[in-house]
């Protein structure tokens, strides 16, 4: 028998319905189709340039553009090779990105431009990003440098838990400055930067300004962990961009998220344009 017919049978029986009534409801309920195929159309939009770079103090400037695609469509990537990029510095001189497609062996992320010689720059400085195609797309970004917000202290603590489950807690400290609004992400990688940090969070300090702030994780390391810890000064344009990254990553797939529409930090296409400023220290947990 049917699982589903067997079961409204169970719980039908108590009230001994006539037969005939009992095959008219079966009948209405095999007959009964919760399922409906629709199909929607999205709306075509143009291919938009997306630019991504962090400019770093001491590193040769690179950076990675590409282009949007349908959303339903196969995310494979796109190699432009019709963009010019200029990098204009606070001294007014602009420098040309060369086409130079490659892989940052450090952090793992491919880029398809690049400077020529390591970035000087110094907190308050102000940079602007110019990139154009041979389409006529046209994405233009500007970034002034945070200034650097140093780690105060890094606290551990092991649990009381028996040898082979003792995990340690950290605790991040740091002061914040009084005087403005600021944002910051912590990321804690384990071992190396090449890898995906164990811990990535965005805070500001509304309910913290100029107070000694402290950032913490969960028992999670174990005796001898090498920990990179890096503290960022974020701007508040770069925060915003990461916020919206993770809703619009946290509402994809789910029909019961609102939509989250990513916040880029430039005009005219999408993406981020920011300079890093941060502060890392590597401890060993014993």
């Amino acid at each position: 028998m049917n699982t589903f017919f067997f079961h409204l049978h169970r719980f039908l029986r108590p009230f001994r319905l006539q037969p005939l009534a009992f095959s008219a409801l079966l009948a209405v309920a095999a007959g009964c189709n919760l399922q409906k195929d629709i199909d929607v159309e999205l709306p075509a939009f143009p291919p938009q340039l997306v630019v991504e770079c962090y400019l770093e103090p001491g590193q040769v400037p690179r950076m990675t553009v590409s282009e949007t695609v349908p959303y339903l469509s196969s995310p494979t990537p796109t190699l432009l090779t019709d963009v010019s990029v200029v990098l204009t510095l606070p001294s007014g001189q602009k420098e040309a990105f060369r086409f130079a497609p490659g892989l940052d062996t450090l952090t793992k992320k491919l880029y398809t431009h690049q400077g020529s010689k390591p970035l000087v720059a110094k907190p308050g400085d102000t940079f602007t990003l110019d990139v154009q195609d041979t389409h006529g797309r046209h994405v233009t970004g500007r970034a002034t440098m945070p200034a650097r917000v140093t780690i105060d202290s890094l606290i551990w603590k092991f649990n009381d838990k028996p040898t082979e489950e003792r995990r340690a807690y950290l605790l991040v400290k740091f002061q914040d400055p009084a005087a403005t609004a600021d944002f910051y992400r912590l990321q804690i990688h384990q071992d190396s930067i090449s890898d995906s940090p164990n811990r990535d969070l965005e805070v500001d300090d509304r309910l913290t300004n100029g107070q000694l702030m402290t950032l913490g994780t969960s028992y999670r390391y174990s005796t001898n962990d090498t920990l990179l810890v890096t503290l960022y000064h974020l701007d508040q344009p770069y925060f915003r961009f990461l916020q919206s990254v993770d809703d619009a990553q946290n509402a994809n797939g789910n029909p019961f998220a609102q939509p989250a529409a990513v916040k880029s930090t430039v005009e005219g296409g999408v993406g981020v344009f920011t300079i890093l400023s941060y502060h890392r220290r590597r401890i060993i947990i014993r």
